[in-house]
Parts: C-alpha cells; sequence; structure tokens
C-alpha cells in the first residue's frame, strides 16, 4: 500500500510538472502575440520575421514535450523514441516549409498580380 501512496504523488508531481511546463509556453506564445515586439515583427530571418521563428519553434518543442510526457516517450527504447518524434518533427518542418513557400507565392500574386515561374 504504501508504494501505491508513493507511487501516485510521484505520478500527481509529474502532471503537474508537465503542466507547468506546457502553461509557460503557452503564456509565453500568447504574451508575444499580444505585444508583437518590433524587435521581433520587423527582424526577418529567412524571409520570415523572428516572431513567426519563436512561434514555430515553440510550438514544436511543446508537440515533442506532449509526445514525450503524455505517449510516456521517455520510457520506452531509444530506437522507438526517435521514430515517433523525429518523424513527427521532420513532418511539421517539413508541411511549414510547404506552407510558407506557397503562401509566398500567393502573397506575391495578391500584391503584384499574375506571376508565372519561369524554369
Amino acid at each position: 500500500m504504501a508504494h501505491d501512496a508513493a507511487h501516485h504523488e510521484g505520478s500527481t508531481k509529474r502532471i503537474w510538472s508537465v503542466f507547468l511546463i506546457l502553461s509557460i509556453l503557452t503564456i509565453v506564445e500568447v504574451i508575444l502575440g499580444i505585444l508583437r515586439l518590433d524587435v521581433l515583427v520587423f527582424t526577418e530571418i529567412v524571409s520570415m520575421s523572428l516572431q513567426n521563428w519563436i512561434f514555430i519553434i515553440l510550438t514544436i518543442y511543446k508537440a515533442y514535450y506532449i509526445t514525450w510526457a503524455f505517449m510516456h516517450m521517455e520510457h520506452e527504447s531509444a530506437g522507438l523514441r526517435r521514430t515517433v518524434v523525429w518523424t513527427g518533427v521532420f513532418l511539421i518542418c517539413y508541411l511549414i516549409t510547404i506552407l510558407l513557400v506557397e503562401g509566398g507565392y500567393i502573397h506575391d500574386v495578391y500584391v503584384n498580380g499574375y506571376m508565372t515561374w519561369d524554369f
């Protein structure tokens, strides 16, 4: 019985620590979205504002941490962890790249009128 109580307290502590970390990351994202600091909005890195990069990195980290904590990946073998987590991270990065390229093209069409890519 004592073992169950100790395990329960450890689980409760783990749940609260995960909640705290995810809450802090979300609060940082919300504050950055509300404030929209000029230094972050108008500083461009690889054709995108620094604020957008911060949002993307924080979102990928939150997705990684949610997978790590709620799918109990810290207790699995290294191969399974890499397969699950890094595949998701790669696919998220790939999706972001495709959305940014296509979104940039559509923005240019709206701003400059009809455009064609000459290959």
